[in-house]
């Protein structure tokens, strides 16, 4: 995982932590863990504890994610995903099974969001095109400022923000 967050703290540990910041401290991790919570995830805590104590945009990285695999990978699997896919509806037509055309759209989504975000991860690395041009990608303010805290890495976790939680291991068989 690319995040480090120390996954399935105890609740001790937790409200230990919790007691070693100032109250503004603690309203804040709190709020923190709770969106994290509301937005899905397993482990807010962890992902709390870690964006505070390491200034990293987790809340930001793991929204986008998420949105990634519930929209173009997770789309695939909705009611009338094919309906409008021509070569879709012939190889249903012909006998398809839809799971299966779901699974290969997924996978396909999938590694094109993977390629993509393996791509913007490296934008910084000027050196490997030899062009003295790069991208970021940044965590922006509730007003759409950016914070100055990058999202690196976001490819090293795709698979681990299946909402399912399991890895996208439903479309590799």
């Amino acid at each position: 995982m690319g995040h480090a967050v120390t996954v399935g703290e105890s609740s001790n540990e937790w409200q230990a932590w919790l007691n070693s910041l100032d109250a503004g401290g603690r309203a804040a991790a709190e709020s923190l863990r709770a969106r994290f919570e509301a937005l899905g995830a397993v482990d807010g805590g962890d992902w709390a504890k870690s964006e505070i104590c390491e200034d990293l945009p987790h809340l930001a990285r793991f929204m986008l994610l998420r949105s990634l695999w519930r929209g173009p990978i997770g789309s695939w699997s909705g009611p009338d995903a094919f309906d409008q896919l021509p070569a879709a509806q012939r190889l249903l037509a012909a006998g398809a099974n839809e799971e299966d055309l779901v699974r290969l759209a997924q996978v396909i989504a999938f590694e094109a969001v993977c390629a993509t975000l393996d791509e913007l991860d490296s934008g910084s690395d000027v050196n490997v095109s030899g062009i003295d041009v790069g991208w970021l990608v940044m965590e922006s303010a509730e007003d759409g400022s950016p914070t100055g805290r990058a999202l690196s890495g976001l490819h090293e976790d795709l698979l681990s923000m299946d909402p399912s939680g399991r890895d996208g291991a439903d479309f590799w068989h």
